[in-house]
């Protein structure tokens, strides 16, 4: 690709993976129920109002998963394939186009696990035991991954080290989804 076409694929694939993690996160921040007056929460809520509060009239809430996040997902992801297939002049077909949209809707999860816990174990070593609205974003987010782990892992020497243990097994759920390259 030329200078310019890498500038613009660089542009599109950000701005889409973007518009992934915002709904990734209203979707996570309602399952976990995160507070809603957060100023974290309210943004991310805003951010995805559209197409979700058109789409939520004709869409149920399930078990606090709202199936209008999810199909604002299942749209941008596509939207993801599509872009970056037409960027790269690569014909895609509906089939291999919903099956990479899951793939990419995995490994962005995974992803966004992974620097959400990582942003949490900075902060908890610059500000430990201050209350600011990532650092309960954050935890309301990363306590069911650390949970279970830190049942497993105690503390050693006072140093929690589930975060680093649920980073390692993202990292390596990560590479083991089978997606290629370009779309990563």
């Amino acid at each position: 690709m030329s200078g310019g076409n890498q500038a613009l694929f660089f542009l599109v694939t950000t701005v889409l993976e973007l518009v992934i993690w915002v709904f990734w996160l209203r979707l996570l921040l309602q399952v976990v129920k995160a507070d809603f007056y957060n100023p974290i929460s309210q943004f991310v809520w805003q951010a995805s109002r559209f197409p979700t509060d058109w789409l939520q009239r004709f869409m149920p809430t399930v078990r606090g998963v709202n199936l209008a996040v999810c199909v604002g997902l299942a749209l941008s992801a596509l939207a993801y394939v599509y872009a970056v297939a037409s960027l790269i002049n690569l014909p895609v077909d509906v089939v291999s186009a919903t099956l990479h949209g899951g793939l990419k809707l995995l490994t962005m999860l995974l992803g966004l696990y992974t620097f959400t816990l990582f942003v949490q174990a900075i902060l908890s070593w610059v500000g430990p035991g201050t209350q600011n609205p990532a650092a309960n974003v954050l935890w309301s987010l990363n306590e069911p991954l650390l949970r279970p782990v830190r049942n497993l892992l105690p503390p050693i020497g006072g140093l929690d080290l589930s975060p680093l243990a649920v980073i390692l097994m993202l990292q390596v759920l990560s590479r083991l989804v089978p997606l290629p390259g370009v779309l990563r």
